[in-house]
C-alpha cells in the first residue's frame, strides 16, 4: 500500500484521522503548505488534484513560479567531522562530494526499498513447499 498520491509532478501525503473519519494529507517536496481532504479515497483523490490545480491556477494568476518538488538539488546540514570524512572519502575513491553524497543515498534508499532478509526467506520457503 502505498502512503503517497501523485499528480502533475506533485507528490501528496495520505493519512487518515480515525476520530474525524477523513483522510487528508498535503503536498511534500515544497515550503508552500497546501492540503486536501476527503471522507473516502475518491473525494480525497479530488480534493488533492484540485488543490494542485488551484495552487498553479494561482501562479499563473499572480505571476509567480510554482515550487517544482523535488528538483534535484538541497542543502544538508552535517556536523563538520562528518563532512570532512565524506570530502576525504570522496576523493579517495574519485568522486566529487555530491556523487558521493548520491550514491550513500541511492544506496540506502535501495535497501529500505527491498525486502529484509527474513521477508525473503520466508517467500522462498513457502513457495518450495
Amino acid at each position: 500500500m502505498s502512503s503517497y498520491i501523485h499528480y502533475r509532478d506533485y507528490t501528496g501525503s495520505i493519512e487518515f484521522s480515525e476520530e474525524d473519519e477523513v483522510f487528508h494529507g498535503k503536498i511534500i517536496g515544497i515550503k508552500s503548505v497546501i492540503s486536501f481532504a476527503g471522507d473516502s479515497v475518491k473525494t480525497l483523490i479530488e480534493d488533492f488534484h484540485n488543490a494542485v490545480d488551484e495552487y498553479l491556477e494561482f501562479c499563473t494568476r499572480n505571476g509567480k513560479r510554482p515550487e517544482r518538488p523535488f528538483k534535484g538539488s538541497f542543502n544538508i546540514r552535517i556536523q563538520p567531522g562528518l563532512h570532512r570524512k565524506a570530502a576525504l572519502a570522496a576523493y579517495a575513491r574519485g568522486l566529487s562530494l555530491n556523487a558521493f553524497v548520491e550514491n550513500a543515498i541511492r544506496h540506502n534508499v535501495d535497501q529500505s526499498e527491498a525486502p529484509r532478509m527474513d521477508e525473503h526467506k520466508l517467500k522462498r520457503t513457502k513457495s518450495t513447499k
